[in-house]
């Protein structure tokens, strides 16, 4: 059994991912839950649009996973190059989740980047930057 992600149905259809995760939470589309995501069986697609749904490659999912540390930086500079991280990105696009970790005795930091590769390597410029600061 074929089984489609939101943002595969939502290509599929022609429609924004928001609209189709609305449908599948109003029940207009039937989909099943597995862990956090919703997949959307081929059938059950094919029953919303009464028509069939034509195979497509399947998408590729790319990410990356990445580390930088900072060494020799103190609680000061750690908490003011975080906020102003941290603050930046919550005005950015959704797609990369940062995490940060202070080593107060060893004074570095590590901030963990996981998602998109475009949206990552902006990260990296904004931390180049604030580093340069």
């Amino acid at each position: 059994m074929q089984q489609y992600t939101v943002e595969q149905a939502a290509n599929l259809l022609g429609l924004h991912v928001k609209t189709v995760r609305n449908y599948v939470r109003d029940g207009r589309l039937k989909a099943v839950k597995i862990g956090k995501q919703y997949r959307i069986a081929r059938q059950d697609l094919e029953a919303f649009t009464g028509r069939p749904v034509s195979p497509q490659a399947p998408a590729r999912h790319v990410e990356a996973s990445s580390i930088v540390r900072i060494d020799g930086i103190d609680r000061t500079e750690m908490d003011r190059l975080s906020s102003m991280l941290l603050g930046s990105l919550a005005t950015r696009p959704t797609g990369v989740r940062v995490e940060l970790v202070y080593d107060e005795e060893h004074t570095n930091l590590k901030i963990i980047i996981l998602g998109d590769l475009e949206i990552s390597a902006q990260v990296f410029r904004l931390i180049d930057a604030l580093v340069k600061e």
